[in-house]
């Protein structure tokens, strides 16, 4: 198996062919969803804040923490899945 070099985040490749093409989309998928996610526990966040509800503000913290974490993983997965490779080489 060699590293996956050539993926990157590719909006035109969701029906691709190869498993670079393949990987790319879906990491380009959960990178919008991560954002997504986001935007969303920071609303609730802010709103639980404005309003005085704490189990708001817990649940938005929590989603912050939980989709930079996804985003993250999905960044570094590439690095990691080279690594591993790399690990699996040697051995």
């Amino acid at each position: 198996m060699t590293p996956m070099n050539g993926v990157t985040p590719d909006t035109s490749a969701v029906a691709g062919t190869g498993l670079e093409q393949i990987v790319g989309a879906l990491l380009t998928v959960v990178l919008v969803a991560s954002v997504a996610a986001l935007i969303g526990a920071a609303i609730m966040w802010g709103v639980g804040q404005a309003t005085g509800s704490w189990q708001a503000i817990h649940k938005g913290r929590a989603g912050v923490l939980v989709s930079l974490g996804a985003a993250l993983l999905a960044g570094a997965a590439v690095a990691l899945v080279n690594f591993l490779v790399g690990l699996g080489a040697g051995v």
